[in-house]
């Protein structure tokens, strides 16, 4: 059956639950939105969305090191209590965070992180490239906004496809993980060394 971007944003809306989980349960449910929230919340990933307005002051920093100790990465994963950052499921998971910086190089933790600057300059040259390739004036803000989404996936870890599974985000990761621990969890910080990488 097939499933239309309105069904799944309307189903992620109203449960919380990641893009790639909302189309497999309304699949599942042949296209009823009921049976597909009643799916989600077995699987326990709807209602992460309400847990992320919570408070996250807890949790650990993970380390990675790869390629022949050529490449680090430290990485701050906050959640709500001591309990749940030693769980093995949340402790994995920042494992899997540290390692995905190694190998995916993002710069911003997400694109509120991005310096306004910076995304002012990527809209710039978005804009001027659209404009030189002949689009019309009243699409290039859509362009724009699709490069920029783009420029997104390159830059932020949490939009970037997660490099154990490119069909999830690792920002649907960390979602899918709030649903399994129950607690609010924030990627607050990381630093990626990497061994005669010229310093800024």
């Amino acid at each position: 059956m097939e499933i239309n971007a309105k069904q799944v944003k309307e189903l992620r809306e109203s449960t919380g639950a990641g893009i790639m989980d909302c189309k497999q349960a309304l699949q599942e449910a042949g296209g009823d939105v009921e049976k597909a929230v009643r799916i989600l919340r077995e699987k326990g990933l709807a209602g992460a969305q309400k847990k992320a307005g919570r408070s996250a002051a807890d949790g650990i920093i993970d380390a990675y090191i790869h390629l022949n100790n050529r490449i680090g990465v430290l990485v701050e994963v906050n959640c709500e209590t001591d309990f749940v950052a030693r769980n093995e499921t949340f402790r994995a998971m920042v494992h899997d965070i540290a390692m995905h910086i190694a190998a995916a190089r993002p710069l911003y933790v997400s694109p509120e992180d991005i310096p306004a600057e910076v995304l002012e300059q990527e809209k710039e040259i978005n804009r001027n490239r659209a404009l030189k390739e002949g689009k019309p004036e009243n699409v290039v803000d859509k362009i724009v906004e699709g490069r920029l989404k783009k420029y997104y996936e390159e830059v932020c870890l949490l939009d970037q496809p997660f490099v154990k599974d490119p069909e999830i985000t690792v920002g649907e990761l960390v979602k899918r993980t709030i649903a399994a621990v129950g607690e609010n969890i924030v990627v607050r910080r990381f630093a990626r060394f990497q061994v005669g990488e010229a310093s800024e």
